[in-house]
C-alpha cells in the first residue's frame, strides 16, 4: 500500500482516475467531459507541486523513491516497479503537469469530434510522459516510453488534418524504429550486469562495451529530439496535429528524447559520452543553423515554428555533449524554455487558426491593428524564442554557449571553440526568421478583408497564456531557483564524466 500511495506513484497515475471517470461519463455531456479533463490534469499539476514541496535541492541523488518487485523471470531476472526523481527529472515532470492543462483547455472549441475519446487519449498520454521521467528500472522505462507513442499516434491520426495517417504512421515508424535497437541495449544490460535498475547499473557498465551500448540507446532518442538528419517526421508531425497535440509534442514529448540521453546515454555510458561527444556536438550545430535556415521560407507559419524547434533542440543537445555543469545545466534549462515558448507560438497559432481557418503566412498583414492583445502576446513569445535578454530564452542559449565554450578548452570534449561559434550563428538567424514571421502577420496595413473584423482574444485564450507568460518572465528574469533545483544532480554526474575522461588518458 506505501507504494500505490507514495508521491511519485499518485503523481504518475493520477490521470488514470480521471479517464476511469471519463469512461462512465455520457459523450454527449461534453463540456462536463472537457472540465472532468481539466479537473484530473490540474490536480495532477498540483500533486507535482507536492512533490516539489518534499524534495531536498541540496540532495544530488534519486529522491522519493518507490521500490517494489514487479515481475520475476527465472532466479536472476527481476524487473522493479523502480520511481525517482532528482532536480533534472523533477524540472521535467512539473513540465509535463503544467502544460498539460493548459493544452487541454486550449482545446475547449478547437475540437468538437468525439470529445471523450480524446480528453482520454490525452490524459493517458500525460501517464507516459511522467512515467519516462520517473521511471528508474530500464524495462519499465521502456514500457512508459513505448505507451507514450500510442495516444500520441491517435490523437494526430484521428483529430490531426488532412494529411493526418501519412503523418501519424510516419511519426510512429520513426520512433518505434529507433527503439528496437534501445530495446536490445537494454536486453543486453540486464543480462550481462545482471540488473535493470539504474541506480544500481550506474558505474558497472564495461567501457568495452558501451561504446555500441551508447550508439543503440542514441538511435532512440536521436529520432525522438529529432537530431539533424533524423527530423523529418517532425514538420508533418506538427503540421497535421490539432493544436493541444502539437503544444504537448513539442513541450514535452521532444524532451523525452534530450532526457534519454541526459540520464543513460551520460550517466551509464561516461566514457562513451567522451568519445562521441565531438561528433554529436557536429551534429547539433548543423542542427542549430539548418533548422534556423529552412524555417525561414516556410509559408505555414505552423510549420516555421516546426522547423525552429530543430534550430532550438540543436541548442540542446550541444550544451549536453559539452560535458560540463555549465553546458547541462543551460541544456536542462532550454528544455524547460523551449517547451514554454514553443508551446505558447503553437497556442497562438491555433488560435488564430481557429478564427480564419488558415495558416498561409501570405493571407496575413496589419494584424496588431486588429487584433492589439493577440499581436502583443506573439511578441512577447516570439522574442523569447529567439532569446531576447530579460526573457527565459536568453538565460539556457547562454549558459548552453557558455558551455560550449568551455568544452573547447584542454581537456574539455571539443576540439575548439568554432562549436560555440557556429552555434551563436543560429541565435542570429532565429532573430531573422521570427521577426521576419512577426513582420508579415502583424505589421503593415490590413489589406486582405478576412482580417478586418478578426476578434481579439477571449477570456479563455488570455487564461490559457498567462501562465506560459508568467513562466517566461519568471525564468529570464530570475532564473536562480532552477538552477538550485538541478545543480547537485548535474554536479554529480559532471564528475562522474570527469572521472571518464581520466579513465581515457
Amino acid at each position: 500500500m506505501d507504494v500505490l500511495f507514495a508521491t511519485l506513484t499518485v503523481v504518475t497515475f493520477f490521470p488514470v482516475l480521471g479517464v476511469i471517470v471519463l469512461l462512465f461519463t455520457p459523450k454527449e455531456q461534453k463540456d462536463t467531459i472537457r472540465w472532468i479533463a481539466v479537473g484530473a490534469s490540474l490536480i495532477t499539476f498540483l500533486l507535482s507541486l507536492v512533490m516539489l514541496i518534499q524534495f531536498n535541492p541540496n540532495d544530488p541523488g534519486m529522491q522519493l523513491v518507490v521500490r517494489a518487485p514487479w515481475i520475476q523471470i527465472g532466479s536472476n531476472w527481476n524487473m522493479e516497479f523502480h520511481l525517482g526523481i532528482d532536480g533534472a527529472s523533477l524540472l521535467l515532470v512539473l513540465l509535463t503537469t503544467f502544460l498539460t492543462p493548459i493544452a487541454i483547455f486550449s482545446s475547449w472549441t478547437a475540437v468538437e469530434e468525439r470529445v471523450k475519446e480524446y480528453m482520454i487519449f490525452f490524459l493517458l498520454l500525460e501517464v507516459g510522459m511522467v512515467g519516462v521521467f520517473v521511471a528508474l528500472d530500464l524495462f519499465l522505462f521502456y514500457v512508459f516510453w513505448e505507451f507514450s507513442l500510442v495516444p500520441m499516434y491517435l490523437l494526430v491520426g484521428i483529430w490531426g488534418g488532412s494529411n493526418r495517417m501519412y503523418a501519424a504512421i510516419k511519426f510512429f515508424l520513426y520512433t518505434m524504429a529507433g527503439s528496437i535497437l534501445m530495446l536490445l541495449a537494454i536486453l543486453w544490460l540486464g543480462i550481462n550486469v545482471g540488473t535493470f535498475s539504474y541506480t544500481d547499473m550506474l558505474g558497472k557498465v564495461p567501457a568495452a562495451a558501451q561504446g555500441l551500448l551508447f550508439l543503440a540507446f542514441a538511435a532512440a532518442f536521436a529520432i525522438k529530439v529529432p537530431v539533424w538528419p533524423l527530423h523529418s517526421w517532425l514538420p508533418d508531425a506538427h503540421v497535421e496535429a490539432p493544436t493541444a497535440g502539437s503544444v504537448i509534442l513539442a513541450g514535452v514529448l521532444l524532451k523525452l528524447g534530450t532526457y534519454g540521453f541526459l540520464r543513460f546515454n551520460l550517466g551509464l555510458f561516461p566514457e562513451a559520452a567522451r568519445q562521441y561527444a565531438p561528433a554529436i556536438a557536429v551534429l547539433a550545430v548543423i542542427g542549430i543553423i539548418y533548422g534556423a535556415i529552412v524555417s525561414y521560407p516556410q509559408k505555414d507559419v505552423k510549420k516555421l515554428v516546426a522547423y525552429s524547434s530543430v534550430s532550438h533542440l540543436g541548442f540542446v543537445m550541444l550544451g549536453l555533449f559539452a560535458l560540463n555543469a555549465q553546458g547541462i545545466q543551460g541544456a536542462v534549462l532550454q528544455m524547460i524554455n523551449h517547451g514554454l515558448s514553443t508551446g505558447a507560438l503553437f497556442l497562438l497559432v491555433g488560435m488564430i487558426y481557429e478564427r480564419r481557418h488558415t495558416r498561409e503566412l501570405a493571407q496575413f498583414g496589419g494584424l496588431w491593428k486588429v487584433m492589439p492583445l493577440y499581436g502583443t502576446i506573439m511578441l512577447i513569445v516570439s522574442l523569447s524564442s529567439m532569446g531576447l535578454p530579460g526573457l527565459n530564452g536568453f538565460v539556457g542559449e547562454f549558459a548552453i554557449l557558455l558551455g560550449a565554450w568551455g568544452a573547447g578548452q584542454p581537456g574539455g570534449p571539443f576540439g575548439s571553440y568554432i562549436y560555440a561559434a557556429l552555434a551563436s550563428l543560429g541565435v542570429i538567424l532565429a532573430a531573422v526568421y521570427m521577426l521576419w514571421m512577426f513582420q508579415k502577420m502583424f505589421l503593415g496595413k490590413v489589406e486582405n478583408p478576412a482580417n478586418e473584423g478578426l476578434a481579439d482574444l477571449n477570456w479563455r485564450e488570455v487564461a490559457v497564456m498567462v501562465p506560459l507568460l508568467i513562466m517566461i518572465f519568471w525564468i529570464g528574469l530570475y532564473p536562480a531557483p532552477f538552477f538550485n533545483l538541478m545543480s547537485p544532480a548535474v554536479n554529480q554526474l559532471v564528475q562522474v564524466l570527469n572521472g571518464a575522461a581520466v579513465a581515457l588518458r
